[in-house]
């Protein structure tokens, strides 16, 4: 795979005229049904049939639907693609293994088609035949079954879902080792979620079982976190590039604090790297930065109406 860059960032100099910008704010004081058709008018989640403001969710899953097909369509090579859409790929792999295993409501538990489409992950599943599966699926696959066939054993939903996230770091680790910019961004949401796994661990034993691959930060030195020494602990990453954040991350905990300030720090890095050097893109960036701005409206979107439907203030 490998697209004509000029070209495509023609295409998305046209396609950014279309995203929400300063328009979701405005929203913010306006009510739900104004808000609902304000979107539609312009064209958000066109093609979406919807009569109703509580129906916006699927304003939101059409615009998604069409930027994964700007994804696959325009992905400067693989890497971006895997980068980009994998994550599903080991989502469903997850939910038909759970749903397999346990008689739950499969169609509920899976998100859309990633790489791979979640037809053949879920025959794969009910087959035990995985050669349409990748390396790194595969092998997530045929662990988590071993665990739920293991007699007098309860699988919890955290190890399922522990087995798959490392799968999907080792993953993009191995098919995005060549690209550097995505291996650096890789890196650094690999160490972040590293460093939110410590603090939720009751040991530094139980916290290497659940690191991810692909970070920068050592074992060493995330076992830092779990200093008996309090001060010690707080100062245990003021030598790395994520002092501030696990700062805030420590300050946080240190309340009783949920951590949902360093997870959005986290799930945002992307956009907020690309969002500071916005005028000096380059190469693949203008195309990532474009996606992440898009999937970041999205969630917007989404945050926008569940407010508003509850008649929350601007």
């Amino acid at each position: 795979m490998a697209r004509d860059l000029m070209y495509t960032n023609g295409v998305i100099a046209v396609k950014e005229r279309y995203l929400l910008k300063d328009k979701l704010l405005k929203l913010c004081g306006a009510g739900a049904e104004e808000a609902f058709r304000t979107l539609t008018e312009s064209g958000f989640g066109k093609g979406a049939e919807v009569s109703s403001v509580y129906e916006y969710e699927k304003l939101v899953a059409a615009d998604e639907r069409s930027l994964d097909a700007f994804i696959r369509e325009y992905s400067p090579s693989e890497a971006e693609a895997e980068y980009l859409l994998a994550a599903r790929d080991f989502h469903n792999a997850k939910a038909a293994v759970k749903a397999y295993n346990t008689g739950a409501d499969m169609e509920k538990m899976l998100a859309p088609d990633g790489l791979v489409s979640s037809t053949a992950i879920i025959n794969a599943v009910k087959e035990h035949n995985f050669s349409a599966l990748g390396k790194d699926l595969r092998e997530a696959v045929e662990k988590s079954n071993g665990l739920f066939e293991e007699e007098n054993r309860d699988v919890s939903g955290a190890e399922i879902g522990m087995l798959f996230e490392k799968a999907l770091y080792s993953h993009l680790s191995r098919v995005c080792s060549k690209n550097r910019l995505l291996k650096s961004l890789l890196a650094a949401k690999a160490d972040m979620t590293n460093i939110l796994t410590a603090l939720r661990s009751s040991s530094a034993e139980y916290a290497e079982k659940c690191y991810v691959d692909g970070g920068s930060l050592s074992v060493k030195k995330l076992n830092r976190i779990f200093d008996a020494d309090a001060d010690k602990a707080e100062r245990a990453l003021e030598d790395t590039p994520y002092a501030d954040f696990y700062a805030k991350c420590f300050a946080d905990k240190a309340q009783g604090l949920p951590l949902t300030r360093a997870e959005r720090v986290c799930e945002s890095y992307e956009t907020e790297y690309f969002s500071a050097k916005k005028y000096d893109l380059q190469k693949n960036q203008p195309f990532l930065y474009y996606v992440f701005r898009r999937r970041a409206e999205n969630a917007n979107v989404r945050i926008l109406f569940v407010c508003l439907l509850a008649d929350m203030s601007e």
